[in-house]
């Protein structure tokens, strides 16, 4: 058995036990696994113990291992923070985004979608935490954001995105979660019909299952430690 398949059997029973903990479906929670610096053939290996879905953060690495793995099945979520001169690229290549904090990148994307291709995922990033150094609109401003982007053809608005300030308990982790779920029953009572929370990654993805997550963003856990540089 390799390390990846290996990884791979422990993170998905992992998450079928935080989700049956709170009476959740398993079901119903997406693995997302970030492959971003590893090479194509360690998506290749975890497609063939059963992994699909994958999220990267850097356009041109992306592009290149999307570009060596055609013949595979795969699905592509971009998760990093997104240049307006890469939207182009991102709005072709890519089934999700989910870091899309401002409507000028959203236009974009919305612009440059190909009309063959099916409407384009978009979760909105909210900077939950308030850090200085992240990317994400304020939870205050995420409803006057969601109400513009929601008509823009091309897209379809899934819900919404945050990758909060570390915490080690458990208890600590869940806050941010918890306000997430609330800023996502609020638009919806508003009038839009969203069904994807993208939060919780390989420290802390159990807490963001109990609070409602969707989609598990989980790298180290899968491939290992990265050991070269990001792009």
């Amino acid at each position: 058995m390799t390390a990846i398949l290996s990884n791979l059997q422990v993170i998905r029973l992992a998450i079928a036990q935080a989700a049956q903990a709170v009476q959740r479906d398993p079901a119903g929670i997406m693995l997302l696994a970030v492959s971003k610096t590893f090479p194509a053939e360690a998506v290749r290996e975890a497609y063939a113990a059963g992994q699909c879905a994958f999220g990267e953060n850097y356009v041109q690495e992306a592009l290149d291992k999307i570009e060596a793995l055609r013949d595979l099945p795969l699905e592509w979520h971009f998760i990093g923070p997104i240049q307006s001169n890469k939207t182009r690229v991102i709005a072709e290549s890519f089934s999700w985004v989910h870091g899309v904090d401002r409507l000028k990148i959203a236009q974009r994307l919305s612009e440059q979608r190909q009309l063959h291709l099916p409407p384009l995922n978009i979760c909105l990033q909210v900077n939950v935490s308030g850090e200085g150094s992240k990317s994400g609109v304020a939870p205050e401003e995420v409803e006057a954001l969601a109400l513009q982007v929601v008509k823009l053809p091309g897209l379809k608005l899934r819900g919404l995105m945050a990758i909060p300030a570390p915490a080690d308990a458990p208890a600590a982790q869940r806050l941010p979660f918890a306000q997430m779920q609330r800023l996502l029953q609020q638009l919806n009572a508003h009038g839009l019909s969203l069904d994807t929370l993208s939060m919780g990654m390989s420290h802390d993805y159990p807490a963001a299952i109990a609070e409602g997550a969707t989609i598990v963003r989980v790298g180290t856990a899968i491939f290992g430690v990265r050991t070269r540089p990001q792009p």
